[in-house]
């Protein structure tokens, strides 16, 4: 591993650091396992201190591409699994926070009826025409996941012609007008079928965690649905638990 800093750049040693090392996980010169070398072999080829060095491991360690093990060192954690939020905000939102580049393949995006089920999460009348979205969601082109979501139709016109290889459906929401205040969720685990293992490249049976949302605006009215099926390897949900008086 060769890695280094620039003393000129405008950009602190120790985030010099952290982009550089994180270009040798997600480009897989460092793989998920590795034992990074000792803090003094890195400090001595970055040229900078122990303390700057260790600023660099914490926010990786943050980021979730490293992991400590007590007198042990530091080790690439898993290079696919990643953090998300306790709070809303797109997939697209959360590469960006963890420097990654997000991406989509369009599996579907067209209008089509909903079904009595889908019309009373959204409370619409069943038969209403729906904009039906679904994408095979990747970081750095590495499949994350395979979300499929719904909005009516007559909400946001035109949206089958739109691009979202690379378009947050989210930003394309908050452009339009709606107010995306909150999401109803709930994760189950349930094992991928054939549909999800071939497009996420995981085998059939493995355990995969299955997001569903309804997202509403401040007046609690209902117009995104979603199901997002992650492989169970590639995600994390990051929350706090507050216990009340």
């Amino acid at each position: 591993m060769t890695i280094t800093v620039q003393v000129n750049s405008p950009d602190p040693l120790w985030l010099q650091a952290v982009d550089t090392l994180t270009r040798e996980i997600v480009d897989g010169r460092l793989a998920a396992g590795t034992r990074l070398p000792p803090e003094r072999e890195l400090c001595a080829e970055l040229a900078i201190s122990r303390v700057t060095l260790r600023r660099a491991l914490a926010k990786l360690v943050d980021d979730g591409l490293l992991r400590s093990s007590h007198g042990r060192g530091w080790f690439v954690a898993s290079a696919q699994q990643k953090d998300w939020p306790n709070s809303l905000e797109s997939f697209s939102e959360t590469a960006e926070r963890m420097g990654l580049v997000a991406s989509s393949r369009i599996l579907r995006a067209e209008i089509a009826p909903a079904t009595i089920d889908e019309a009373e999460e959204l409370a619409i009348a069943p038969g209403t025409p729906l904009f039906h979205l679904e994408r095979v969601r990747m970081l750095s082109q590495v499949p994350i996941a395979l979300d499929a979501s719904r909005v009516p139709a007559a909400l946001v016109p035109g949206f089958d012609t739109l691009d979202f290889t690379r378009a947050s459906l989210y930003e394309s929401l908050t452009r339009a007008g709606f107010d995306l205040t909150r999401a109803e969720s709930t994760i189950e685990a349930k094992p991928a079928d054939g549909h999800l293992a071939a497009h996420l490249h995981i085998e059939v049976g493995t355990p995969a965690l299955v997001m569903h949302q309804v997202v509403v605006d401040g007046a609690d009215r209902p117009f995104l649905s979603s199901d997002i099926r992650y492989a169970g390897d590639r995600y994390r949900l990051r929350t706090v638990f507050s216990r009340t008086a």
